[in-house]
């Protein structure tokens, strides 16, 4: 259970967000029930992460393994409940999801997802990025999808550390 309570979805303040929410994403989601307790919060965040996962040009599987290997990084099965399925329908295969967790020694990433894991695992466990790391990524990309690459490893990073400081859960009641 979360150590918060949900924000009241009902409350006039958070009405205009929660429709911009249910209209982009269908349903408000846990992470969203707990970030409209601050409605600043929460459309700031909503906008972010819109331009993250909807107006950023790298491939969707990319930015889903990115995704995929942040949640597993940090402990964060909320994230992971969440994204696995958008993963596979992005074009990631089950065995691809299987094999993140040990993906060095596995055959069946690109040497491009591999520079981009290694680089995600970088951004995460230790923040700043040894030349190697970045100097195996970079010719993979155009410097915009650089930086949408290392905006999406450090927004996911926050996601998953805002999820788990607050022990939000999919099998969470509202």
């Amino acid at each position: 259970m979360a150590r918060l309570p949900y924000a009241d979805l009902t409350h006039p303040e958070v009405s205009p967000l929660v429709e911009q929410i249910v209209a982009e994403r269908g349903s408000v989601l846990h992470l969203y029930q707990m970030l409209l307790q601050s409605p600043p919060v929460a459309r700031g965040w909503l906008n972010h992460l819109t331009g993250i996962r909807h107006h950023n040009s790298l491939n969707g599987a990319l930015r889903e393994m990115v995704i995929m290997r942040i949640a597993h990084l940090n402990g964060a099965p909320y994230e992971a409940d969440q994204h696995a399925p958008i993963a596979l329908k992005e074009g990631m295969t089950q065995a691809q999801l299987d094999a993140l967790p040990q993906w060095q020694g596995s055959d069946l990433f690109s040497e491009q997802e591999r520079a981009v894991l290694a680089y995600t695992d970088s951004m995460t466990r230790e923040v700043q990025v040894p030349d190697a790391v970045f100097d195996a990524v970079r010719p993979f990309f155009e410097p915009r999808q650089l930086v949408e690459l290392t905006a999406t490893v450090a927004t996911y990073n926050m996601v998953s550390r805002f999820l788990e400081a607050l022990q939000i859960h999919s099998h969470d009641e509202r």
